[in-house]
């Protein structure tokens, strides 16, 4: 994006930057619907054939993430004009998706104002160390740093240690509502969940669940992760770090087929996400489509997108990503030298 369109993004994204109250309700409508009959649906199903429940439960957790898009956009404020319908709807989405909604918001909000900037990472982000910061980490840290960079980890056991464990702990620094939020959303989960495991029996409440829980959560992370760990993507130091250079070029946008843009509610346009938050999902799509200056980015497809499993740490002299196998030829170079 040159410095002429740099200057001229705000104006061209205004009118995208509006929620109706019609739009929301019909996206509320047709994702809580077939979320709630698949779910009742694989239920049933557990009488027939668990392989039958099985193909049920990936169109729900498909569904889930969709759920977890419109949470997200209330945190934003973009989801409904009305304060209180944002609190209310992410309140509830977020018992869904076993996110308290005021605790994630805050996080969310840094991650938006520091996302590419070296000098403010670690607040929600992906932990991500350059080739200098590995290499004089101590071996405790390369250990972790390595484990938590696999993919086995990251998507496998990481979904469900964040969302079954972290996020029912609130930060130190968290006001009173806050807290009152996650202790709210801690009782929605158990309520809910007791509700079933009485109603249903433990057993079917996580053969259904389960699958759900693990297939969306890992998918989800996914999603997050490939948003920004691309190749060409964006990170500078804090003297040279600028938000539209960074939601530009270090927020992906993620060319997947239609229906799969459906499901993840847009969120594959995430570099117009990052340049407004304030655009509700259901508009990002067509702020790409009628702006050509939002299309001057690279694109990255399922495909292509597979190689950022090989991205471990951040390469500032070549402003490239390097997996450990580069990273120690990296290394034995630098000792040369």
């Amino acid at each position: 994006m040159s410095h002429e369109n740099q200057v001229g993004w705000r104006k061209i994204i205004a009118p995208f930057e509006k929620s109706y109250v019609s739009r929301s309700v019909w996206q509320l409508v047709n994702t809580l619907v077939p979320f709630f009959l698949l779910w009742y649906l694989a239920y049933l199903s557990l009488s027939v054939s668990y392989w039958l429940t099985l193909a049920l439960t990936v169109p729900a957790a498909g569904l889930l993430i969709r759920i977890f898009i419109i949470f997200h956009d209330c945190c934003h404020k973009s989801f409904f004009r009305s304060k209180a319908a944002n609190e209310i709807v992410g309140t509830i989405t977020g018992i869904m998706t076993s996110v308290p909604f005021r605790q994630w918001r805050n996080s969310h909000s840094i991650h938006h104002a520091t996302s590419g900037n070296l000098d403010k990472r670690g607040t929600g982000d992906i932990w991500t160390l350059t080739a200098e910061e590995y290499l004089s980490s101590s071996w405790l840290r390369k250990t972790g740093y390595r484990l938590y960079r696999n993919p086995f980890i990251m998507f496998g056991l990481g979904p469900t240690f964040v969302f079954l464990f972290l996020y029912r702990f609130n930060r130190r620094q968290a006001g009173w509502k806050e807290r009152m939020n996650t202790y709210l959303t801690n009782f929605g989960i158990a309520a809910i969940a007791g509700s079933l495991c009485m109603t249903l029996g433990w057993q079917a409440f996580l053969l259904v669940q389960g699958p759900i829980f693990l297939l969306s959560g890992a998918a989800g992370f996914w999603l997050f992760y490939v948003q920004h760990q691309f190749e060409d993507t964006y990170y500078e130091q804090e003297e040279n770090w600028d938000y539209v250079k960074a939601a530009m070029h270090g927020s992906s946008f993620y060319k997947l087929p239609k229906f799969l843009h459906w499901i993840t509610g847009n969120i594959g346009f995430h570099h117009i996400h990052h340049l407004s938050p304030r655009v509700p999902n259901y508009f990002l799509e067509e702020a790409h489509r009628h702006n050509p200056m939002l299309q001057e980015v690279r694109s990255i497809t399922l495909w292509s997108s597979l190689r950022s499993l090989r991205f471990r740490v951040w390469n500032e002299a070549t402003k490239s990503f390097m997996g450990f196998r580069e990273l120690r030829r990296f290394a034995a170079e630098r000792v040369k030298v």
